[in-house]
């Protein structure tokens, strides 16, 4: 009888350590749900969010969903379910196709027309596309401070602060204001 339990035992811990081999998975879910998180403020406000998370249960649920599900089926069928490069985004107007590439984003509209965003890193800018015409619209000069259009086509430095982008919002709202 002892015998045939420790057969049984032995037997159970081969299959489950050849099952299991390799199988950890990118807990793709988690990490995208920690990186939002590590990006929502400061630190304080992050490690706040990030308790609250823990307690909400947000991060066992995806851990779940990724250990039971979606790792599984990385695993198995070599593709990663959450790192698909099309949304469709739902509007009044109708649906628009946000497709990721390396470096930005196009946007479709319902109608057809393409509006690509695109990130340079060599010259740290931003830009976008349309109807064949790009116009930059953000440099990044450093931590603290980034240049943005203005409105007559030029850049202004816009310090990375509540001041400096409350002061460049009202810049562009007084302009807007006074064309009307």
């Amino acid at each position: 009888m002892k015998k045939k339990k420790l057969a049984v035992a032995l037997s159970l811990i081969l299959v489950t350590s050849i099952s299991f081999q390799s199988c950890i998975g990118s807990f793709y879910l988690t990490n995208k749900v920690l990186n939002w998180n590590k990006q929502v403020s400061n630190k304080f406000v992050n490690e706040l969010v990030f308790f609250a998370f823990w307690i909400l249960p947000v991060y066992e649920v995806t851990a779940a969903a990724d250990l039971l599900v979606i790792n599984s089926i990385e695993f198995w069928s070599g593709n990663k379910p959450l790192e698909a490069n099309n949304e469709v985004i739902k509007t009044d107007q109708g649906d628009y196709l946000l497709t990721r590439h390396e470096s930005g984003y196009n946007i479709t509209s319902p109608d057809g027309e393409l509006l690509k965003f695109d990130f340079d890193k060599e010259s740290q800018t931003w830009s976008f596309t349309k109807d064949n015409s790009k116009t930059d619209f953000l440099r990044f000069i450093d931590d603290t401070h980034v240049q943005m259009i203005g409105t007559d086509g030029n850049f202004v430095d816009v310090e990375l602060s509540p001041e400096g982008i409350e002061s460049y919002r009202n810049e562009i709202n007084g302009v807007l204001m006074a064309s009307l």
